[in-house]
């Protein structure tokens, strides 16, 4: 069983139209509701690979109780923490071209009271899980140091855990050594604080953090492809793209795929690739089914093309 917390889950509802035009009136041609946040989403392509899941998150309001009918629906077993605030709602505007643009609501804020019973049933559940997986956007009322306390409570639990966040709080949790990291090339940049413009930078920077407590570093780079630093090796990888029609989930659908693959070594990383893949040329928020893989586009290497330029620029 694959364990997710999401702090400030979602429902994500996409509009596919022909052109975004400001202040106009625009007819979409096709719309839809998933379950959303970087967990959740994680839990859906757990769960459409065949896996057991489990996913523990707050809910509040109709829109909590939809979302966790809808997970139901999809075969994730819901664990839900009650708050005061209703579940966020988020927006996304898809374009033919594969222009996608997001409205992302703030989310409820907990309460300290809230927050602890989160962190506990998290706790609770993790000693059962194959692997640990937190992802997202912490809610108002949480404190950056949030992560690192749910790392350390599941390493006591005797879970492996893997963590999708950024800024702070990604920083905080490297004290307390989490399994996997997994930040995309603007999040790899911001934790070293600087640029990096190609692979081998990043390869540079993913190794700094694996100094500073990461044991893994999964790293999506764009259209460059992903890197993995663990101790198994530095490996790289990508997979061709027909044509990108949503990229909304698509990194959680790669960590799905590199956790149900083992969590380690080049075999995980081809299976990350082939599932990020396959997500992007899904509409909406859609997981993949071992049906859309294609892993025949698949390529991984140890022979990392260091100077190879990464997909637009980070800070």
């Amino acid at each position: 069983m694959i364990l997710t917390i999401t702090p400030n889950p979602s429902l994500d509802r996409t509009y596919e139209i022909p052109a975004l035009e400001r202040g106009a009136v625009l007819r979409a041609g096709a719309d839809r509701v998933d379950p959303g946040g970087k967990g959740v989403n994680v839990s859906r392509a757990v769960a459409a690979a065949g896996v057991p899941t489990t996913a523990v998150l707050p809910l509040g309001g109709a829109e909590g109780a939809l979302l966790a009918d809808l997970l139901t629906g999809l075969g994730v077993d819901v664990i839900g923490v009650p708050v005061a605030g209703s579940t966020r709602v988020n927006v996304s505007i898809a374009e033919p071209d594969g222009t996608l643009t997001k409205l992302n609501a703030a989310g409820p804020r907990l309460t300290a009271a809230e927050t602890e019973t989160l962190l506990e049933t998290a706790r609770r559940h993790a000693g059962r899980a194959r692997w640990t997986v937190c992802c997202g956007s912490l809610p108002g009322g949480v404190g950056s140091h949030w992560y690192a306390d749910l790392v350390a409570r599941t390493h006591r639990a005797g879970a492996r855990i893997a963590l999708d966040t950024s800024g702070p709080a990604l920083l905080a949790a490297l004290r307390e050594r989490p399994d996997v990291i997994k930040p995309n090339a603007e999040e790899l940049a911001e934790a070293v604080g600087r640029p990096l413009t190609t692979v081998g930078d990043a390869v540079k920077a993913a190794g700094e953090l694996r100094a500073a407590g990461a044991r893994a570093v999964l790293a999506s780079l764009g259209a460059t492809g992903q890197l993995l630093v663990d101790d198994s090796g530095t490996h790289f990888g990508s997979a061709h793209v027909t044509a990108v029609r949503s990229d909304v989930g698509a990194g959680d659908a790669s960590l799905a795929g590199f956790l149900t693959a083992g969590g380690t070594g080049p075999a995980a990383l081809a299976a990350a690739l082939a599932h990020g893949a396959a997500a992007v040329q899904l509409p909406g928020s859609v997981m993949p089914t071992p049906d859309d893989l294609r892993p025949e586009t698949v390529t991984v290497t140890t022979d990392v093309p260091l100077d190879r330029p990464l997909d637009g620029a980070t800070r």
